[in-house]
């Protein structure tokens, strides 16, 4: 991997860090925590801190994100936020299944993750703003793919790879192409184990403000399989009800609406 990318890898990864943190850290913790060699540590901190992004809140107390962040997010938000509605459906979703809930736009050969309410279980998915998963090998992403005009679905389908995938999931183009069908006719995509082990969802496509996303529910397998259909009815309730009993047959192209 070239080394102007593995500086921004551990520069993201740095944000994290301080994301679960919450509280500085110094380079010895830093270095400690990742494993990375003190040299490239420091090298790393300072640039972030001439930049203005880390600040030292107490002298030799350690480096810690400035505001510069979260002002930068806002302004990137503003251009292209997640619609408030969509991201109510996503809460709507995860209360009343109890299960992690998430909305997906499409970003190339993933699904990325603009809104997600996890469940309070346990033993739940674990989901974040942000996250990406293939685009052909998710219910999530099938579900976006189902509304693609078929010459730019068809052209996402062929640069797609099956090096990184679950146990069930589909090995072949035939058999993603039949699972979205599949979902199209039923009314709903699902996943079991098709991304991440023991994992199950089902997702469906909604139009809001004009976009296509996806609206997904999943768990643990074991809890969520056996309710995949009364899962996906919920969703389609919860679309109607948000935008009108009409508003999936209007908006969507070729799917069967659960009402």
């Amino acid at each position: 991997m070239p080394a102007t990318i593995r500086q921004v890898e551990n520069a993201l990864a740095l944000l994290e860090f301080f994301a679960a943190r919450k509280r500085p850290a110094t380079l010895a913790e830093v270095a400690g925590h990742f494993g990375w060699p003190r040299s490239s540590t420091w090298n790393l901190l300072v640039t972030l801190a001439e930049g203005g992004w880390l600040y030292e809140p107490r002298a030799r107390g350690g480096y810690y994100p400035t505001p510069r962040w979260q002002a930068l997010a806002g302004e990137i938000a503003e251009g292209e936020p997640a619609p408030e509605r969509l991201a109510g459906l996503v809460r709507r979703a995860a209360a009343e299944t109890g299960e992690t809930a998430w909305a997906c736009a499409p970003s190339g050969l993933h699904a990325v993750f603009l809104a997600a309410a996890e469940s309070q279980a346990g033993i739940r998915y674990a989901a974040r703003q942000g996250q990406r998963v293939p685009i052909h090998l998710t219910a999530s992403g099938q579900a976006l793919l189902s509304q693609m005009p078929e010459r730019d679905r068809e052209a996402i389908l062929r640069k797609a790879g099956f090096e990184a995938r679950g146990p069930a999931a589909a090995r072949t183009l035939e058999e993603v192409r039949a699972q979205i069908e599949g979902g199209r006719a039923r009314g709903w995509f699902r996943s079991a184990s098709y991304w991440s082990a023991d994992l199950g969802g089902v997702s469906i496509p909604v139009a809001v403000e004009g976009r296509v996303f996806s609206l997904t529910v999943a768990g643990p397998l074991f809890r969520v399989e056996a309710k995949e259909e009364l899962h996906a009815r919920l969703l389609h309730r919860a679309v109607a009800e948000a935008f009108g009993p009409d508003h999936a047959a209007r908006t969507l192209s070729g799917m069967r609406v659960l009402v």
